[in-house]
Formats: C-alpha cells, sequence, structure tokens
C-alpha cells in the first residue's frame, strides 16, 4: 500500500471517531496528525501542547505558531514533570514514567471536553528504537493511527510535502531529558543548561544536532556534513557553552544520531 492509500485509510478511521484530542507538540508527525485531524472533524479535534520543564523553548513557541498557522483549535496545557521524584531519577524507564504522567494529564483534558479518544503522533518507525513511552501510551489506551494505517516516518514526510504542509522536512526534536545521561538526577537547571547551548549551536547555523550533558562535559552531535562547520566555529562554540555552565567542550565524530544515550543500554545487553 502507497503513502497515498495509507492516508485515505487514516482519514476514514479519524472520521469514525467524530472527536478527537491530538497530543500536540509542533514536530512532524503530531502536526500532520493535527492538521488531519482538523481538517476532517474541525472543532471537535483538540490539539492540546503539553508544556512542561523538558520542551524545549524554541519547539514550544514554533508549536504555538504552526497551530495557529494551521488553524488548530489548541490549548496548552501547563504541567511540572519534576515534581515527579521517580522521573527526575533519570532511570532507563524514564520515558514509560512522563507518558504516564503526561497522558493522565491529558485524559483529564478529554474528560472535561467530553472526548473519549486521545491520539499522539507515534507511527511505525518509532519501533525501530528504545521507546518505553510507547507502553505507557498503549496502557492509557492513548490511540496510535498512524500505527493503525501503516504509516511510517517516511510515509509522514511524504504526505506533508504532499499537503504543501511546511514542516515536513523538519529535524526530528526530542525532549531535554534525553540529553542527559541515565541515573543523573534531572534538574530544571540542568535541562534549561542544555536547551541554552543547542540554542547557540542554532544560532550558529547548526540545526539537527544534539548537547548531551554528561556531568560537566558537553558532547556534541551534529550531522556528519556538518562536522567541518562545527571545527570552523570551535572557537565561539566553546565560549558560548562554557558561557552557559560546561566546564569541557567535545566533539562526538559519530556524528548526530538519535537516542544515542540509549547506546548503553545495548552495550549492557551485550
Amino acid at each position: 500500500m502507497d503513502h497515498l492509500s495509507k492516508l485515505e485509510n487514516l482519514k476514514i478511521k479519524i472520521e469514525l471517531k467524530e472527536r478527537l484530542l491530538v497530543a500536540y507538540s509542533g514536530g512532524v508527525d503530531s502536526s500532520l496528525l493535527a492538521k488531519i485531524a482538523t481538517d476532517i472533524l474541525e472543532m471537535n479535534a483538540i490539539c492540546i501542547i503539553l508544556d512542561c520543564e523538558t520542551m524545549p523553548i524554541r519547539e514550544l513557541i514554533q508549536a504555538v505558531e504552526q497551530a495557529k498557522s494551521l488553524g488548530l483549535n489548541y490549548r496548552i496545557a501547563k504541567y511540572s514533570i519534576l515534581n515527579n521524584t521517580e522521573f527526575v531519577k533519570n532511570s532507563a524507564t524514564r520515558c514509560y514514567i512522563c507518558k504516564k504522567e503526561l497522558s493522565a494529564v491529558l485524559k483529564g483534558i478529554a474528560a472535561e471536553c467530553g472526548i473519549s479518544v486521545i491520539a499522539d503522533g507515534v507511527n511505525l518507525s518509532d519501533y525501530n528504537d528504545y521507546r518505553p513511552g510507547i507502553k505507557a501510551s498503549d496502557e492509557e489506551a492513548v490511540w496510535h493511527p498512524f500505527v493503525d494505517s501503516q504509516i511510517s516516518k517516511e510515509d509522514i514526510r511524504k504526505i506533508s510535502r504532499g499537503m504543501e504542509l511546511s514542516f515536513w522536512n523538519k529535524p526530528s526534536s526530542a525532549c531535554l531529558a534525553s540529553r542527559l545521561p541515565y541515573g543523573e538526577r534531572i534538574t530544571k537547571e540542568r535541562l534549561k543548561m542544555v536547551d541554552d547551548a543547542e540554542e547557540l549551536l542554532k544560532g550558529l547555523g547548526l540545526h539537527q544536532l544534539r548537547v548531551r550533558a554528561h556531568g560537566g562535559i558537553a558532547r556534541i552531535e551534529v550531522l556528519s556534513e556538518d562536522l567541518s562547520m562545527a571545527l570552523n566555529k570551535r572557537e565561539e562554540i566553546v565560549r558560548g557553552l562554557k558561557g552557559v555552565g560546561f566546564e569541557y567542550v567535545t566533539l562526538d565524530l559519530m556524528g548526530f544520531r538519535s537516542g544515542s544515550m540509549n547506546e548503553v543500554l545495548w552495550q549492557s545487553d551485550r
């Protein structure tokens, strides 16, 4: 089945729900879902932006701006995940704990609105990585429309491009907690330090990147083709990252890769 056939199947499934609450972050996946749901259900599709400490400030601002441009019926729900003592311990089940908490927030909003179905942007490609959060969502009966319609990340980008949506090639993002090694306590200060560091690098022209914080060491991941740019701007980068609180600044020669902090989990399995 090609991506257009999958899209038609998705539309039918969404229309049958009649009313839907969409967990919307401004990323490619949830943005496409929110747009399609709004086109079909109009005001009966409510898109919720969960504003908590692990969401980069830039992503929050962009999510709101995009919601307005897409004509979404959206709402911002502010929530502090750092109040959860188990989450801040930053164990390998961190994402599971977080998704449980955030699903509870969404369920509360859905109940207020008289909506029985909550949907998110999880797609087939998400199952290729360590994603304990998906298990938590499943336990909370969160619907994955893309998975139901056999839609992958590649399909999502093709569909978005075909619909002439500006975000079709937006780089993947992830919560700021994913920048800290498992076992290192998550604090508001550490999350802000990483967010500030990444903002600085983006301001220098680097876009698809991560700043992984190993204690006082910043391990920078950029695309392979951007390694030379990062080296050419190393003085600005070192000065900037030391300015936000890092003691040492390193460039990871393996380059950008999603979920690199999970590599230690695979190594321990071996």
